[in-house]
């Protein structure tokens, strides 16, 4: 539902990643399931909306799920994780009351900073008649209603004695440099990677990409499907197969070789060697490459203090 989110964007709201499917039974078996997930939200989200969510609301909150793996890596890959300081009880049951629901959500011990735990769409049409409600309580008590950023320090539930005691498999070292290190520079700053082909352009955010010497590394089906390029994967041969117009390019993950369809023509195979790396699951590979086999040869790069261009053909 692109035009809901579309429109909460538009109202001035933040929106957080709450995960895909919200199932426990796999978002915490262990960090790598619940990483997978919110990297999936996250690139529906971006394609929506254009910004990668940087705040994340565990389903169920922290509390029982989260153990110090979890809370560690988000943290270092970017991620503000918040739970909440009040639950309005509106998920407890079906058909939970609305005063029952404004009960819930004016305590009579406040903080200065008060988050109030809500659901939305079918079968919650009783918050919204609380709210009122709510909204008057809090306005007696002084009190402003904002947005959630990731400026603010962030509402954590403490970590409990049965996840203390977890035997969870935490993800090995090498896995922690490929996937969260180069996370964190996604929310950082840096500079955006231009890229103009085929009469299309597209960003890549800081993250996104890797500048190694006067080499622009990218991630394959990211930057290609932006451009409007079409990429399947060949399970068999364990190759990308990348359409564009009237190229046809395959890269074989196994020898490291990119290759176009003219390559093969009339038996022949003319592979070219590449260097190929995988990052949070995706095939990365030199831009120059990539460009150069679907027919759109690079005519000029430049940098500035604000950005990095890539003008191709």
């Amino acid at each position: 539902m692109p035009e809901v989110i579309t429109r909460i964007v538009e109202a001035g709201h933040t929106i957080g990643n709450h995960t895909y499917n919200h199932e426990y039974s796999e978002l915490y078996q262990s960090f790598n399931v619940f990483w997978s997930q919110i990297k999936d939200t996250e690139e529906v989200l971006r394609e929506i909306t254009g910004v990668r969510p940087e705040l994340v609301r565990a389903p169920g909150g922290t509390y029982d799920h989260f153990d110090k793996t979890y809370f560690d890596l988000l943290e270092q890959a970017g991620y503000k994780v918040f739970d909440w300081d009040v639950d309005s009880g509106d998920s407890k049951r079906k058909g939970v009351p609305a005063a029952e629901i404004l009960r819930n959500s004016t305590p009579d011990k406040l903080k200065n900073q008060m988050i109030i735990l809500m659901h939305d769409g079918a079968g919650h049409a009783e918050t919204v008649k609380a709210l009122p409600g709510i909204i008057d309580f809090y306005k007696k008590q002084g009190y402003v209603f904002r947005m959630l950023s990731a400026e603010q320090p962030p509402v954590q539930f403490h970590i409990s004695d049965k996840m203390k005691r977890t035997t969870r498999t935490a993800p090995s070292q090498a896995w922690i440099e490929s996937h969260i290190v180069p996370n964190a520079a996604l929310f950082g700053p840096g500079l955006p990677l231009y890229v103009v082909a085929g009469g299309v352009q597209t960003k890549l955010a800081a993250g996104e990409y890797d500048l190694q010497g006067e080499q622009y590394q990218v991630p394959l089906r990211a930057l290609m499907e932006r451009l409007g390029a079409k990429v399947t994967w060949d399970h068999p041969n364990r190759s990308a197969v990348v359409t564009w117009g009237d190229s046809k390019v395959i890269i074989d993950t196994l020898e490291n070789t990119i290759m176009t369809e003219s390559d093969l023509t009339g038996g022949k195979s003319d592979a070219h060697s590449i260097s190929l790396t995988s990052k949070n699951g995706a095939i990365w590979v030199p831009l120059r490459s990539i460009l150069e086999a679907t027919g759109h040869p690079i005519l000029s790069t430049s940098s500035t203090t604000e950005e990095r261009l890539v003008k191709a053909s």
